[in-house]
C-alpha cells in the first residue's frame, strides 16, 4: 500500500485527496473511491477541540486519530504533521509514531511554533536551515523508504513568493519527496509555483474554501503540473453548516421531522457503517459450546446441561 502511494504520485494524473478527521469521515471517503486521504490537523482542531488551527493539537492526538482511521480503512493516508512538534529530534519521534500508526506520508512545515493555519495571517518561520535539518531527520527516521516526506513552506505570506520558491528548492535538495508551497495569493503565483519548481519534486496544492489561494479544480491543477491536491477542511465546513441547520431546526420545532429528508435514519446509518456485516462476523466466532469444555465435562454435567 505504501509503495503504491509513491508510485501513484509519480504518474502524470493528479491525485485528489479529501480531508478527513476521524474513522467515519475516512470510511465515507474511501467508499467514495478516493485514492488517498488527507488527515487534516486543522480539521482535528475544529472537531475534537472546537478551536481554530493555531497549534493547539498535540502529536499524541494526531497519532491516536491516525491509529483509529487506519484500523477502519486501507486507503493511503497523508498526515498533517505540522512543524514536527519541535526540533529535528522531535521530528524523528513524530515520524516513527505516525508511521507506526499507519501514515503513508507526513507533511511538515517551516513555521515557527505555535503554528497557524496556512491561510491565516501573522505567521512566523523558522530559518530555512532548520527546516532542512528536519527534512533530513524525518527521512532518516522512517522505517520504510516508501513513507513520503512532504515539505511545506509558508514563506509566501511572510517573505514573498520569490523566497518561498527558494526555500522549496532547498527542501527538494534536502531530500523532500514532494513540495508544497502554501497559500499562493493569486492565479499567477500558483502558476509560478508549478512552472518554477517543475522537475525539482512532485508538487502539492491546497484548496481552502474562502482561503488565500483561488480555488482550482483537480483537472486544472493537473494541467499545470501538480501531482496532488487536497481539499482538507471542506468536509468540516460542510458538516458544520449542516449541524448548525439541524440544531436550529430541532430547537424551533421540537422534533427532527422537518429535517428527516436530510438525514440517514437508524437503519440507513447502520448500513453505511457496516453494522450487519460486523454482527454476522461476530456470530461466525460463536459456538454452542467450547469443544474443550465439552470434553472435560463429566456424564452428570453433560446430562444436567
Amino acid at each position: 500500500m505504501t509503495a503504491s502511494l509513491r508510485m501513484r504520485l509519480a504518474r502524470p494524473e493528479i491525485v485528489l485527496a479529501p480531508g478527513v478527521y476521524d474513522a467515519l469521515t475516512a470510511s465515507l471517503a474511501q467508499a467514495a473511491g478516493f485514492e488517498a486521504l488527507y488527515v487534516s490537523g486543522a480539521s482535528i482542531a475544529y472537531t475534537r477541540l472546537g478551536r481554530p488551527d493555531i497549534g493547539l493539537v498535540s502529536m499524541a492526538e494526531v497519532a491516536e486519530t491516525v491509529t483509529m482511521i487506519r484500523d477502519r480503512i486501507e486507503t493511503p493516508l497523508i498526515v498533517d504533521a505540522d512543524t514536527g512538534y519541535g526540533n529535528a529530534l522531535n521530528m524523528q519521534r513524530t515520524m516513527r509514531l505516525f508511521e507506526r500508526a499507519g501514515a503513508n506520508a507526513l507533511q511538515i512545515e517551516d513555521q515557527s511554533f505555535p503554528k497557524r493555519c496556512g491561510h491565516l495571517a501573522d505567521k512566523g518561520l523558522v530559518p530555512a536551515a532548520e527546516m532542512v535539518g528536519k527534512i533530513k531527520a524525518a527521512a532518516d527516521a522512517r522505517a520504510s523508504q516508501e513513507t513520503l516526506v512532504i515539505a511545506r513552506t509558508d514563506a509566501v505570506a511572510v517573505e514573498g513568493i520569490d523566497r518561498a520558491l527558494e526555500r522549496a528548492r532547498l527542501y527538494a535538495q534536502a531530500g523532500a519527496d514532494m513540495l508544497f508551497v502554501e497559500a499562493p495569493g493569486s492565479v499567477d503565483e500558483l502558476a509560478r509555483v508549478a512552472a518554477e519548481l517543475k522537475g525539482a519534486a512532485p508538487l502539492m496544492a491546497n484548496m481552502v474554501e474562502g482561503g488565500r489561494t483561488p480555488i482550482r479544480s483537480a483537472t486544472e491543477l493537473e494541467a499545470q503540473g501538480f501531482s496532488l491536491v487536497i481539499f482538507p477542511g471542506g468536509i468540516v465546513r460542510a458538516l458544520a453548516r449542516a449541524a448548525q441547520d439541524f440544531y436550529a431546526s430541532l430547537k424551533a420545532s421540537g422534533t427532527t421531522d422537518p429535517f428527516r429528508s436530510r438525514m440517514f435514519d437508524f437503519d440507513q446509518l447502520n448500513a453505511v457503517i457496516g453494522t450487519p456485516d460486523m454482527i454476522a462476523a461476530g456470530k461466525a466466532y460463536e459456538a454452542e459450546q467450547n469443544p474443550a469444555e465439552e470434553a472435560s465435562a463429566g456424564p452428570t454435567d453433560r446430562k444436567a446441561s
